[in-house]
C-alpha cells in the first residue's frame, strides 16, 4: 500500500504546483500588449508620428486618457466599444476605423475575443503619448 501512496502525493504536488504557476501566469499577463512598428518626426512642424498595433485582452477598459495630438485607428480583429467624452459610444468591429481629436478624453472596453488595433498618432514631440485622464 505504501508503495502507491508517494507517487500519488507526489502527482498531487505536481499537479498543485503547476496550477499556482498556471494561475500566477495568467494573472501577470498584462491587459493590453503594445507592439511599437514605427516612429518618426514630421519635419519642420514639432510633431512626431507614432505608429503601433494594441493587443487587448477580452472584456477590458483600457482607462480614460488623453493625446497630445491626434489618434487615428484601424480595428484589425475583435470588437471594443470607443467612448469619448460628450459623445454617444461608438461600437467598432474588424475593419473599421476611429480618428480622436487632440485632447479629447477617451477610454475603450474590448468585446468579448478581445481586440487588435492598429493606431496612429501624430503628437507634440518630447510630450508622453498618453497620460491618464479623470
Amino acid at each position: 500500500m505504501r508503495k502507491f501512496i508517494w507517487p500519488a502525493a507526489a502527482a498531487a504536488l505536481i499537479c498543485a504546483f503547476a496550477f499556482v504557476a498556471l494561475q500566477a501566469s495568467a494573472q501577470s499577463a498584462p491587459p493590453i500588449k503594445r507592439i511599437p512598428l514605427q516612429k518618426f518626426e514630421v519635419p519642420g512642424a514639432g510633431y512626431e508620428t507614432v505608429i503601433g498595433i494594441a493587443e487587448i485582452a477580452p472584456n477590458v477598459n483600457i482607462g480614460r486618457h488623453t493625446h497630445p495630438g491626434v489618434e487615428a485607428g484601424y480595428v484589425i480583429e475583435g470588437e471594443l466599444v470607443l467612448m469619448v467624452a460628450g459623445q454617444p459610444d461608438k461600437p467598432l468591429k474588424a475593419g473599421d476605423s476611429y480618428q480622436m481629436p487632440p485632447g479629447a478624453a477617451h477610454d475603450a472596453k474590448s468585446g468579448s475575443q478581445g481586440a487588435k488595433v492598429l493606431a496612429t498618432y501624430v503628437v507634440e514631440k518630447g510630450k508622453p503619448l498618453a497620460t491618464p485622464a479623470p
